[in-house]
């Protein structure tokens, strides 16, 4: 009997921790009558103001592990309980473009995909057919105007999947130019030609968001920092001490106008 009641504490135990993990995972996830409220909040601010506030919103969360990208596996359009770099930026500047929880989702549809997601009973069918590649998402237009000419001295790198190079600004510049950025900005962090794995020439995109009080002004990246391997976590970080400290050799930037 004694044996009998410490089993079933046991287990009492378990069901309470797997309830209490999954209500904090669960929790993660950003309400849409509390997106509604922050989009009504945020009227009158510029597209890049809103991106930037949304991408902080999401300062914290957990890095999706998951290779293919959790909102991929789960055929979802939301999954805002754990993101990587790609999700980040699709997330916040869907939110930002539009008025409504709803109207991000039909904006999702328009943008992840090369042509456009297909919704059937909830779930999306062609994610075959979305942006795997930052590159892509640059070339598409869809994800803003590419302004990387409009900075000081670019350079041209070697390019990949079919494309004779890649136009960046690279780290010197980035560090001389970075003034010229405003909240908003997608930097697409590009990968040395030598430790490319996946024929990519985007490594890492972050979103800028700069503050000019209290003075003087500061620039910051939000980016999801972790690896597939490892975790991590949403960070704001000073865009300075993030490129003294990178593993890429440069940047292509676009922006909402």
């Amino acid at each position: 009997m004694k044996k009998i009641r410490i089993s079933i504490s046991l287990v009492v135990i378990l069901v309470s921790f797997i309830f209490v993990f999954v209500f904090i995972e669960l929790s993660l996830a950003i309400p849409d009558e509390e997106i509604r409220k922050m989009q009504t909040g945020l009227q009158g601010k510029t597209t890049g103001e809103k991106i930037a506030f949304f991408a902080e919103r999401f300062v914290g969360t957990a890095y999706d592990k998951d290779p293919q990208g959790e909102y991929v596996s789960k055929a979802a359009i939301v999954a805002d309980e754990k993101v990587d770099c790609m999700y980040l930026t699709f997330r916040a500047i869907e939110l930002a473009l539009s008025h409504t929880p709803e109207e991000a989702r039909q904006i999702a549809l328009e943008k992840r995909f090369h042509s456009r997601g297909i919704l059937q009973d909830g779930k999306v069918i062609n994610y075959e057919d979305r942006f795997q590649y930052g590159e892509d998402m640059i070339a598409s237009g869809k994800w803003g105007r590419e302004i990387t000419a409009e900075f000081d001295r670019t350079i041209h790198i070697k390019g990949t999947r079919g494309r004779d190079f890649c136009e960046i600004l690279p780290l010197q510049e980035i560090k001389q130019g970075r003034k010229k950025l405003k909240s908003g900005d997608i930097l697409f962090f590009i990968t040395p030609p030598e430790k490319r794995k996946v024929h990519e020439c985007v490594g890492h995109i972050g979103i800028i968001k700069t503050e000019e009080y209290p003075a003087p002004k500061k620039i910051y990246l939000i980016h999801a920092s972790g690896s597939k391997n490892k975790g991590g976590s949403v960070k704001k970080i000073l865009l300075q001490d993030y490129i003294s400290k990178m593993p890429f050799v440069g940047v292509k930037i676009a922006r909402f106008d």
